[in-house]
């Protein structure tokens, strides 16, 4: 009988997590719209914020990982923006409950 590796459900929950973070990044605009309901804040602090940090995480590694053929394609800049900067901002930047 296989035992589960102890990694592999961490690295599937970063994976969804990231994955899930992805829409909400680009959902993301400057664009106010009125005051934040309080539903919006507790899902947005409850949910959307601890799924950008993960997502930012993971992307911090991904980027690392990748490096090296960003370097060669000359684009390190580009994908420090799309894995690093975007999820930081959609979880640190924006207004609580501002999805």
């Amino acid at each position: 009988m296989k035992t589960l590796h102890p990694h592999k459900p961490l690295a599937a929950l970063l994976a969804t997590a990231l994955l899930a973070a992805a829409p909400l990044a680009n959902a993301a605009t400057d664009v106010r719209y009125g005051d934040p309901s309080f539903g919006s804040m507790v899902v947005d602090g409850a949910v959307a914020r601890p799924l950008g940090l993960g997502a930012t995480v993971v992307g911090t590694a991904i980027w690392i990982v990748t490096l090296p053929f960003s370097a060669l394609g000359g684009n390190v800049g580009e994908a420090a923006d799309r894995l690093i900067v975007d999820p930081a901002r959609f979880t640190f930047v924006r207004p609580l409950g501002e999805l």
